[in-house]
């Protein structure tokens, strides 16, 4: 399998090494300082058992590289609607997708029945450009549990890997699915073939929906969070008003709040990817991990008074640029 990744960050990153390891042709698709580490240092990917190196061909331009048999989307939910045309040069005509995006990707409900069947959502795919130019029948969804980070550029940081379900968006994509398995299963990483792609999409993001945006407003760590009982009270007021708007749409109950929360806890003094991006300067995935549900409430006419409120927070909190020491 011919695998390109877009997007060679903790996730991004993590991917490439694993289906190199697993033995499929991988290329990467960088720019800046990522792409001059890539040809002088390779992907590295650190963890317990030390550090792996990966030669890989690297490039700022796809042309440059062998058609895909696997187009691998490393980037972040808020930066690929700026990257559609890259991702389109990228794409041959048997090119299948794989999406790697936190929160509410641009496809969620595209083939999806319900009340919002079909909507494109702004806070994720604006003017529904993705939507229409991603076709579901040649994509797969992955959803990560898994703690990684960037240590330096070309350099990924795999503290845990726990499960990496891949479901096709359509009927058709269970093959590939089923090789891109394979493939990163034997690359070390626990990979697994799943039927219900959107309702692992939905579960993950009931604990990222709140903690990464809490944890952007206070700087604080999980298990920091959790020890406050004020802030404990307002996660499970968010997750209960997400469970809310995902059985609108038809999907199925998440449970207790508290339940997950004490599986949260055993993560421990994590500093989530939201925070991880605001100390880096970087842009915040407020319109997947939020944004999308704010959306979702206000067009489903269902009330979400504390994750809008949360929301609006963080939107501050972005006008209000990096903070500068006295």
């Amino acid at each position: 399998m011919r695998v390109t990744v877009l997007g060679v960050g903790a996730i991004g990153g993590m991917l490439a090494a694993g289906f190199a390891a697993g033995g499929a042709r991988v290329s990467l698709l960088a720019r800046g300082a990522t792409l001059a580490a890539l040809r002088a240092e390779g992907l590295r990917l650190r963890g317990v058992a030390g550090e792996r190196r990966f030669d890989l061909p690297a490039e700022a331009d796809p042309d440059a590289l062998p058609p895909a048999d696997l187009l691998v989307l490393g980037l972040k939910g808020q930066d690929l609607p700026a990257a559609l045309p890259l991702v389109r040069a990228a794409m041959a005509p048997g090119t299948f997708l794989l999406s790697a995006q936190n929160g509410v990707p641009w496809f969620f409900l595209q083939g999806f029945g319900g009340p919002l069947a079909g909507t494109a959502l702004d806070s994720v795919d604006p003017g529904g450009a993705l939507a229409a130019a991603l076709p579901a029948a040649r994509s797969l969804a992955l959803v990560v549990h898994a703690a990684s980070s960037i240590e330096a550029p070309g350099a990924i940081r795999l503290a845990k890997a726990d499960r990496l379900p891949i479901g096709a968006l359509a009927a058709g994509g269970e093959g590939v699915r089923d090789e891109a398995v394979a493939m990163l299963r034997a690359g070390g990483l626990p990979a697994e073939p799943s039927d219900a792609i959107r309702q692992e999409a939905w579960r993950k993001l009931w604990g990222n929906s709140n903690m990464n945006p809490i944890s952007a407003l206070c700087r604080a760590t999980l298990s920091d969070m959790l020890d406050e009982p004020g802030v404990r009270d307002l996660a499970i007021a968010m997750m209960r008003e997400m469970d809310a708007i995902g059985q609108r749409i038809g999907l199925d109950p998440l449970g207790d709040p508290a339940a997950r929360m004490e599986v949260t806890r055993r993560i421990g003094a994590f500093r989530t990817s939201m925070l991880q991006d605001l100390e880096a300067g970087r842009r915040l995935e407020t319109g997947p991990i939020i944004g999308a549900l704010v959306e979702m409430a206000e067009r489903l006419g269902e009330p979400a008074p504390v994750t809008r409120g949360v929301h609006g927070l963080l939107r501050l909190l972005e006008r209000a640029g990096p903070v500068r020491a006295a």
